[in-house]
Parts: structure tokens; sequence; C-alpha cells
């Protein structure tokens, strides 16, 4: 089957009832060529809250991380207009069916670069150190500061179709007295797995990226239907972590970071890995950048809830960071079905991503 002609839907190993259809040939439909929206590339913008200068336009940090000239690095902030805050509590309310919970927790927002328009592809290895330190350092203060709070998830939004409301690079955190439901979902199955084979689901698909190779031939022709190549979906390789192309990606170019090591716990993750871990954020972005151009993207990382059961799913749980360029607009069939539609093989996304040439 050639590569414009694969229409099949991939059901996601980590949550299976998560399903994307790899439909190659909807590429191939009309549609008016759009231009690739405009990065905003200044590094100053004299009314923008987040840069130098303009601490003012922000309400009063709550740390900062030096810069080696002695200025910030980066800056975390409330955010203004939070989802979710601690500055009232209302009790749980039922009504027959209408359920509600308190919306109490915290959203700030980590101003990652003094840059107005950084990218992370083009911050230093050391800037990126930085700001994964930060925040594992925030969610530790968070999930201490309150034990109603179950999740912390840290997140960034890049560029307009993204949702991000203001263009000088940032990410934000959000601690939450509820678990989400993806992660619910994949903290639920990963368990299931692991208590029927006994290892993490997310270390075996790290395994059969790495070294798992497969022909599969027509019954009657005896031709190769398909083609599974040792490391056709590994993206990047460092000494800690690994980045992967989902074999069911949501999106085109959906990329995943884990650590080749078992860790379900973000907040554990040694000093010494993190150089490794922003190598490696920094050339997967490197070459997205160079592949689609200007992507806007959502980043998350996904790590082990807390809560009175954390502690159980210590073996089946792989902390992971994703990252999900935004190169469509969903579509009907999409909201309406719950089920992703991928119009570029994972198998051809990742080749492109590979073969990208970068310096160092």
């Amino acid at each position: 089957m050639s590569e414009q002609e694969i229409r099949e839907i991939r059901l996601n190993p980590i949550v299976p009832t998560e399903s994307v259809l790899v439909a190659t040939a909807r590429s191939m439909r009309p549609k008016k060529a759009e231009d690739l929206a405009p990065r905003d590339t200044r590094k100053h913008v004299e009314t923008c809250p987040f840069c130098r200068g303009n601490e003012d336009k922000t309400p009063p940090e709550i740390f900062r991380v030096e810069a080696e000239d002695g200025n910030w690095a980066l800056r975390l902030v409330p955010n203004l207009y939070p989802v979710l805050g601690d500055d009232r509590e209302n009790a749980n309310f039922t009504f027959g069916l209408q359920q509600t919970i308190d919306g109490y927790g915290r959203h700030e927002v980590f101003v990652d670069h003094p840059d107005h328009g950084a990218a992370v592809q083009e911050m230093s290895e050391t800037h990126i150190e930085k700001m994964f330190r930060a925040y594992r350092r925030r969610m530790g203060e968070l999930y201490e500061s309150d034990p109603r709070l179950k999740y912390v998830l840290v997140f960034k939004n890049f560029g307009p179709a993204a949702g991000a409301s203001i263009p000088h690079t940032h990410s934000q955190i959000i601690a939450m007295p509820v678990v989400p439901v993806n992660v619910e979902a994949e903290v639920r199955n990963s368990a299931e797995y692991y208590h029927k084979h006994h290892r993490c689901i997310f270390c075996a698909l790290v395994d059969e990226a790495l070294t798992f190779e497969a022909t599969i031939y027509d019954r009657a022709s005896g031709e190769i239907r398909r083609k599974v190549d040792v490391g056709q979906y590994v993206i990047e390789r460092g000494e800690h972590f690994i980045a992967i192309k989902p074999f069911a990606s949501r999106f085109e170019w959906e990329v995943h970071i884990l650590p080749l090591v078992h860790s379900a716990e973000f907040l554990d993750t040694p000093d010494d890995w993190l150089p490794d871990l922003a190598r490696i954020m920094r050339r997967t972005m490197s070459r997205l950048d160079a592949v689609i151009g200007g992507a806007q993207y959502n980043f998350f990382l996904h790590s082990v809830p807390h809560g009175e059961d954390a502690g159980t799913h210590a073996a089946s749980y792989h902390w992971h960071l994703e990252i999900c360029p935004r190169t469509s607009i969903p579509t009907g069939f999409e909201l309406g079905s719950g089920l992703f539609v991928n119009t570029i093989s994972p198998e051809i996304a990742a080749r492109k991503l590979r073969e990208v040439v970068l310096e160092g």
C-alpha cells in the first residue's frame, strides 16, 4: 500500500479507547493555500507585560531564576485571568444529576525567556534546563502547599492556533483538585497492562521502538503489506531520554519525549538528567521547525498524579512530555466522533523529521 493510500484506524496502546484515523488521501483534497502566520520575532516590545523592564505590569512574582548577567532568565507570576484560584472556596453542590466541585487551585505563568519572540529551538540548552528545573521546583512546591491538590499540569501554548493569547514566549502551570480525564485514562490503562504483563507499557513501547522489526506479507500474493523497521519511530535519542513519533499520532507531527529508564514522577528526575532532556527538547523542536516552518504547538507534561493511591502507580506509569503541533483545525467529524484524523502517515512524518540535518 502506498503512502497516499493509507486509510486505517489505529488504537492508542496506552488508552485503547482513543482512536486515530490515518487517512493520507485527505491531504490531497482541494483546499485554499494559506500563508503561515507570521511569528513575532522581536526581542523587546515596550507594551508587553512580560518583557524586561515591564515587571510592574504583572502581579508580584512568585520567584525568578537568575541569568548569568544578574538579570532574570525566567519569572513565575500568578495568572491575571486564572481558570482556578484560591481566593474563595465554595461547598460542593449536587442537585439531581447536576454536580459541582469547588474550583479551587492555582494558575500561574512562567515567563520562560526574557526575549519576546524566542522560540524553544532558539534557546540555549542551558536555558531550557533552567526551564525544566523551574517546572520541577514549582510542581513540588504546589503539591506540598495543599493536600487537596491532586494534579499539577505544566503546559505551553505557542501561537494563536494553539491558544496563546500573549505572543511573548511563556508556559503555564495549573494545580487542580481533580485528575484530568486523559491523565486518569493513561494511569488506569497502564495499571491494567502492568497487572497483566508485570511491566510498564511505556517502557515496552520504548523497547519496541529500539528493537522491534517485522515484515507482514499478503497471504494470497506474497507481497509485502507492511514493514516495521527498528528505530523508524525514533526521532532523537540521548543518554537519558528518547523522542518518539507515536504509532497512533493524533496530530500529524506529534512527538513524545520519555525517560529511557522507568520513572513515574517528574519530580524525581535527577539533576544530571536535565541537560540531556534540554538537548533532546531543543533538537526535537529544531526538527519540527525545519519541517513544518513556524510551527504553532502545545506541549504538556504528564506525570503520576498525587493522592492516596499515587504510590500504587509508581511501577506502571511513566512520565512524559507530549508535543502537539497544530497544523489543522478539528473538523465536525472529529468533534462529533471523538476520532482524531491524521492526514500524514506517522511513518513518513518520522522519516522527514529524522532526515533534518542539525548542527552539533
